[in-house]
């Protein structure tokens, strides 16, 4: 891999990395995303195409150990890409006649491939030399783009130039429909097809296809038109031909070529859903779409341009050495959620829409990547989070099945808000099933609270909190207050049977319950919670607030019974530190030399040890952040506040101590927990912060987790890398009243600019270095905003700056 700041290049051909490269370099707009395998490819233990279409899920049954389990998955859908081609009745070198294979079959040879993708357009140019078994040579350049203004179109350009030979080519473009989920290996006992075909054809020159699920629940159409051309000349070839079999149609167009002469093929595509609430089927929208649009030339002009609006919005310009990656995975971030998604009622899943990892599935990934939002397109914060307000009611539902009131949002998320969580989960290494109690994961409830409260103190967006904002944060204190049950030992309240941040530990080893009793974030954001929905109250006008309290029933004995629960929660200690669960202390110790001897890598030790016999849950060892995860979403004064007003007595080190506790016992195996320390260890140890940086920065582009990023890549490390950088070492806080700066550059961070939403201003560009920072507003009719850089305050108005020397720089 090479490329500069805006190209990511793969050179040559390595089937171990086919998968990294075809998630890495996808293409999509939102809508859809399309991962990067080759247009002749299809799925064969290498190569791995898929399109996933933003909320297209689908339930299966499949029976596990004799037990039948219902999973809902995010459908791979329809393959657009397909395009191939052959010599057509040539003599080959040998005097004879040999139609051959098509290209992507054996017998074909690539000579060699070079990838590039462009990141400033989301273009993404695949440049091979062929070989038939002919001798024939042949150059091959393929452009493929979604097309971010216009998101049911999808463009390829291919470009076909005989090297040494010729005569007559055929040329298959198609549309295939008998696609299943098979791009995790630990899936593939569960049932995997979804779509069967429901229809397809031709009408001049689009073809059409459409597949739907067997409940007909979902439907997906496509509709296709390839266009030939030599230079400028549109070309009309000697035959056209269709293939017509169920699930599958192409056409084959046969045409003259010459040698040292470039054929262009032009394959623009549609996709519509059920989803999308026409009248006409998906196929019939489709191809009226395809029918009469632009030539692709066009559309390409179109798609570049929008995404030079997208990054003039979402800009972030840092000096190090991999500062690509990071335009990388903002990109990633875009083209998984777009202006295009606004309205399609979707969530952000937590592996992108380029792989079926999770099954697609939204997780809590949204905390790490709405204040990136926040900051640079506010409008999709704001639709993630009518999501979760649409599936309020949902919440309220699995609250009530659970026996508790209030809202309870699920670990996963999927079509409708109820709980997708498997129940069983295999561990590839030991090969064998067990339950899966991540459902007890609740604190998820918190984090959507917290999105809630963050969204509206970047924004002052007083609209959405009086409307849904509020309603969804009373509703998760509500649910909190009614888990808290009191202990008249230690005179507080405790919340049981919860799963925590780590996941590694789902129960104890002395009992068969699942869950473990007072994790200390579930406990401490759970009082947060409880106190942020009296703040939120208050911030209402008082008609609405009056509304709201009518409406779900609050009175203030409840709000009384609230404060007194958010003061007296209990949050587990030992030697000096915060437990990350009460009976933490009684967990053994781990030999991790001799782990780390015995297996080289242990980010994975859940399985690890359950496939040597053992359980995790006897030790006091971390998968990820848990109690760390207290401090990365509060400063240390506010983590303060948070323990003293539970009652707590807190001195000045507590987060060292507890920080150097658990680092020592995590084993970071998941790519968020990198993420986390770097932010941790941002002002305490800037050699051992930018260390975990850069791990999280390799995280997907280097796939440091062996072969999941083939799978779908990781979105909430991704957008974390970039809040590093944005708002952690710049020490930006984007408050009501205030635009704060409080730079701390790591040493190998040069100058750092980015550019801002705030307060009505699209464009505020803000400039670090290790001397200096400055702060720009540009002219236009926004009232003034007050900034504050280490200490220094000022006003401005638009069109003005500001620029303060650091002192230590």
């Amino acid at each position: 891999m090479n490329g500069d700041a805006w190209t990511l290049r793969y050179e040559g051909l390595d089937p171990a990395e086919v998968g990294l490269r075809e998630a890495l370099c996808a293409v999509g707009n939102g809508y859809f995303v399309t991962r990067a395998a080759a247009p002749e490819a299809s799925a064969d233990g290498i190569h791995y195409p898929g399109t996933y279409l933003a909320g297209c899920y689908h339930r299966a049954s499949s029976t596990v150990h004799g037990r039948t389990v219902v999973n809902e998955d995010l459908v791979n859908g329809p393959n657009w890409l397909p395009l191939t081609f052959r010599a057509a009745g040539e003599r080959g070198r040998d005097g004879g006649e040999d139609e051959g294979p098509w290209f992507g079959e054996p017998g074909f040879a690539v000579l060699d491939q070079r990838l590039e993708f462009d990141l400033r357009h989301a273009v993404l140019t695949r440049r091979r030399r062929c070989r038939d078994g002919a001798g024939r040579t042949t150059d091959v350049i393929q452009r493929v783009f979604a097309h971010m203004g216009r998101p049911h179109l999808g463009v390829l350009v291919t470009q076909l130039t005989p090297v040494d030979w010729s005569g007559t080519v055929e040329i298959r473009s198609g549309l295939e429909g008998r696609v299943v989920n098979d791009g995790v290996a630990r899936y593939r006992g569960l049932t995997s097809r979804h779509l069967f075909p429901a229809g397809q054809g031709a009408k001049g020159e689009v073809i059409r296809l459409q597949v739907a699920t067997e409940d007909s629940g979902l439907q997906i159409g496509l509709a296709a038109r390839t266009r030939l051309r030599s230079g400028d000349s549109a070309l009309h070839p000697d035959a056209v031909d269709l293939l017509d079999v169920a699930g599958r149609v192409d056409r084959v167009f046969t045409v003259a070529v010459r040698q040292g002469r470039t054929l262009t093929l032009e394959k623009t595509v549609a996709l519509f859903t059920s989803r999308d609430g026409r009248a006409a089927e998906p196929a019939a929208s489709a191809s009226e779409l395809v029918a009469d649009v632009e030539d692709t030339a066009v559309l390409e002009r179109q798609h570049r341009l929008h995404w030079q609006e997208l990054w003039r919005r979402c800009r972030v310009g840092a000096d190090f050495e991999g500062a690509g990656t990071v335009h990388l995975y903002i990109l990633h971030l875009l083209q998984t959620f777009s202006a295009n998604s606004v309205d399609l009622d979707v969530g952000l899943p937590a592996r992108g829409l380029h792989g079926e990892a999770y099954r697609g599935h939204v997780f809590w990934d949204e905390l790490f990547i709405l204040p990136y939002f926040h900051r640079h397109l506010p409008e999709l914060s704001r639709a993630v989070l009518r999501y979760r307000y649409r599936r309020l009611d949902r919440a309220r539902r699995n609250a009530a099945a659970a026996g508790r009131r209030g809202a309870m949002f699920p670990w996963q998320s999927g079509s409708d808000g109820g709980e997708e969580t498997q129940e069983l989960h295999l561990n590839p290494r030991s090969g064998r099933w067990l339950p899966d109690r991540s459902r007890l994961q609740h604190h998820v409830g918190s984090a959507v609270a917290y999105n809630v409260w963050l969204y509206h103190r970047v924004t002052g967006d007083q609209q959405f909190l009086s409307h849904a904002g509020a309603e969804v944060v009373l509703e998760v204190a509500r649910f909190w207050a009614d888990a808290a049950e009191y202990d008249e030992a230690l005179g507080r309240y405790r919340i049981r049977g919860v799963v925590g941040p780590d996941e590694y530990h789902d129960g104890y080893p002395w009992s068969s319950r699942p869950g473990l009793d007072d994790n200390a974030y579930t406990n401490v954001m759970a009082s947060w919670t409880l106190h942020t929905a009296r703040e939120l109250l208050a911030e209402l006008p008082a008609y609405r607030r009056a509304e709201l309290l009518e409406r779900l029933g609050v009175d203030g004995a409840e709000l009384a019974g609230w404060d007194r629960i958010a003061h007296r929660l209990h949050v587990p200690f030992h030697d000096g530190v915060i437990s990350q669960f009460d009976g933490y202390e009684r967990l053994e110790e781990l030999d991790w030399a001799a782990l780390r001897a015995r297996h080289g890598d242990i980010r994975r030790l859940d399985r690890i040890l359950e496939a040597e016999g053992d359980s995790v849950n006897r030790y006091r060892a971390s998968k990820q952040a848990d109690v760390l995860m207290l401090w990365y979403l509060f400063t240390p004064a506010e983590v303060r506040r948070l323990l003293t007003g539970l009652g707590y007595r807190v001195d000045l080190d507590l987060m060292e101590r507890t920080v150097d506790y658990y680092l020592a016992r995590t084993s970071h195996g998941s790519t968020l927990s990198a993420v986390v320390h770097a932010w941790v260890l941002a002002r305490r140890d800037r050699r051992a912060s930018w260390r975990f940086f850069r791990e999280a920065v390799a995280a997907d582009v280097h796939d440091i987790q062996g072969g999941t990023t083939a799978e779908g890549v990781h979105l909430g490390a991704m957008a974390g890398v970039v809040d590093l950088l944005e708002r952690c070492y710049s020490g930006l806080s984007l408050r009501r009243d205030a635009l704060v700066l409080d730079p701390v550059l790591p040493p190998q961070l040069g100058q750092l600019d980015l550019t801002l939403h705030y307060h009505g201003h699209g464009d505020v560009l803000v400039r670090l270095a290790h001397r200096h920072a400055s702060i720009t507003v540009p002219p236009g009719t926004a009232p003034p905003i007050h900034v504050v850089i280490r200490g220094t305050e000022a006003t401005l108005r638009a069109g003005e700056v500001v620029r303060v020397d650091l002192p230590g720089g």
